[in-house]
């Protein structure tokens, strides 16, 4: 079997162009609306409905102060609200990108050691209209 094969069929496949697409934008968005962009990206279509992109390397020096000042706490609430405060644009770019609606979006952070995660549900093919 191809390794090179991905889920939808295609020889290096579309979902591998979307996420390569996909990691870049996240690196941008963070650097527009936190300040600092990641300097290690991945992201996997885990399924064809599931997307995960994995950010390192995304704190702001300040974020690293209040770390070693154990405040992981607050870094994780003052994150969930800058996320939510761009949900909007995470969303579009995905959308944008891979061309399907996103119907849910969850971000997380690993204060210890600097990774993020924001994982995208997209509606399922079988439900979107055809056209």
């Amino acid at each position: 079997m191809d390794t090179n094969v991905s889920q939808d069929g295609i020889p290096g496949g579309r979902q591998g162009i979307e996420a390569a697409e996909l990691s870049n934008a996240m690196v941008r968005l963070y650097k527009e609306q936190f300040g600092r962009g990641p300097t290690k990206a991945q992201t996997t279509f885990a399924t064809p409905d599931l997307v995960i992109c994995t950010l390192e390397q995304s704190m702001t020096p300040a974020e690293r102060n209040l770390v070693a000042m154990g405040e992981h706490q607050a870094l994780r609430d003052t994150r969930m609200l800058f996320q939510h405060a761009s949900n909007r644009e995470f969303v579009q770019t995905v959308e944008a990108i891979t061309g399907r609606t996103v119907r849910a979006f969850v971000s997380g952070i690993d204060t210890d050691e600097d990774v993020c995660s924001e994982v995208f549900y997209l509606q399922p093919l079988a439900d979107r209209p055809v056209v």
